[in-house]
């Protein structure tokens, strides 16, 4: 069974390939993945596509198919085996249970509809690409709307996939009431009077949920953060400052470019008590510069002080979720904490410029595309203590 597979290096981010099951690379997908990697594509993209790859050869494998011999009906197939889990021939017995959300589905088949865009273009194999592609050419004035493939990649003659999957409308981003954010919080570490429930690694994620949670940053602009962008002394307003990076061992970088947010006293306060731990634990001797190294740090398992992966945030996102199965939703993501942040802003009465500049849009339309329906959402409106939530919040005064 063929499977996407991390590759570390020690001189650069890890990245990842296909292998087949004998554990070597499967070399079509990992040139493919190799040029995206080389066309600075994002490391989350890079996953994601090699993840669909693998699936799409485990089907080739079931079947017998060679990479670049199937029938049109195959990526068909495919498609089936990512919404229900059934490889061709397998009979159920029971009702199909839904496998993959269609959005995965139609990421995983974008790789696959990708990778032999790559290689009609890049060594002529044109006979796979045109089983997958529709030989009618679309009109440019036939319709306004893209095709879920656009930005992947190339369509030769303007051709589109003769698979198409469609997304389901979504009218809300997917957000948090105030309590939920609390409750995740409270998850992470709580202070007592003998110190933080949790030990250092509950402090530690209490920190991350409650940046993610009052900046609205993204997931890997918080773990790219160094201490040096942690501004809380000399008698400023507490900020942080966000730096365009991508020099994060395991791959993660800013997206956009550099900004200031300020917080509040209270998450200035956390992350005081965070480096007081952390010098209790000899950080300050053992990393040879604290103040240009990364917050978010392994504590107890891995290298110690170690830049942290992004699967130790999902750990935690498990836990809470196995703690508060009734509280917190199932599905709930980090980058919920992002939604929040800027929902709550709107429903405060903060000007949409103002929370355009606070998430790194590049411009205001897009803010108001994503979450314009927040303040016309009576349910959002009457749901309580959004204002007592952002109370505390420094810089969403438009000055």
């Amino acid at each position: 069974m063929a499977r996407a597979q991390r590759m570390r290096f020690p001189d650069r981010p890890d990245s990842y390939t296909v292998v087949d099951d004998t554990g070597l690379p499967v070399l079509p997908a990992h040139e493919f993945l190799r040029f995206l990697r080389d066309q600075d594509r994002s490391p989350n993209t890079v996953r994601g596509y090699a993840r669909g790859l693998g699936y799409w050869w485990t089907l080739l494998e079931h079947v017998g198919d060679e990479w670049d011999q199937f029938p049109v009906s195959r990526f068909g197939d495919f498609l089936t085996y990512l919404r229900y889990g059934d490889l061709p021939g397998v009979t159920r017995l029971s009702e199909r249970e839904r496998w993959l959300a269609e959005s995965s589905v139609a990421t995983y088949s974008a790789a696959v509809l990708a990778l032999y865009t790559f290689h009609a273009d890049a060594h002529h194999l044109i006979e796979p690409y045109e089983r997958l592609y529709s030989a009618r050419r679309t009109q440019r004035w036939a319709s306004p709307y893209k095709g879920f493939l656009d930005g992947v990649g190339p369509h030769r003659d303007h051709r589109r996939p003769l698979y198409r999957t469609r997304l389901p409308n979504q009218s809300a981003t997917p957000v948090l009431d105030p309590a939920q954010v609390v409750a995740i919080l409270d998850d992470c570490a709580v202070q007592t009077d003998t110190g933080w429930t949790g030990g250092p690694v509950g402090l530690r994620d209490r920190l991350m949920m409650a940046v993610l949670a009052e900046t609205g940053m993204r997931l890997g602009e918080t773990l790219s953060l160094r201490h040096s962008d942690f501004h809380i002394t000399g008698g400023v307003t507490p900020s942080i400052d966000i730096v365009g990076r991508d020099d994060h061992p395991h791959g993660l970088r800013a997206k956009t470019g550099a900004r200031r947010i300020y917080i509040g006293d209270d998450l200035a306060a956390l992350y005081t008590e965070y480096v007081w731990m952390l010098v209790q634990m000899c950080a300050d001797v053992l990393v040879e510069n604290l103040d240009s190294h990364f917050v978010f740090v392994n504590l107890v398992r891995g290298q110690q002080f170690a830049p942290m992966r992004v699967e130790t945030v999902y750990a935690r996102v498990d836990q809470v979720r196995r703690h508060h199965p009734d509280t917190v939703p199932a599905d709930w993501s980090p980058h919920w904490l992002r939604h929040t942040h800027a929902t709550a802003l709107l429903l405060n009465g903060t000007p949409p410029h103002v929370v355009m500049r606070r998430l790194g849009h590049q411009d205001v339309q897009t803010t108001l595309s994503t979450y314009g329906w927040v303040t016309e959402d009576a349910q959002m409106r009457s749901l309580s203590q959004w204002k007592n939530y952002v109370a505390g919040w420094r810089g969403i005064h438009d000055t």
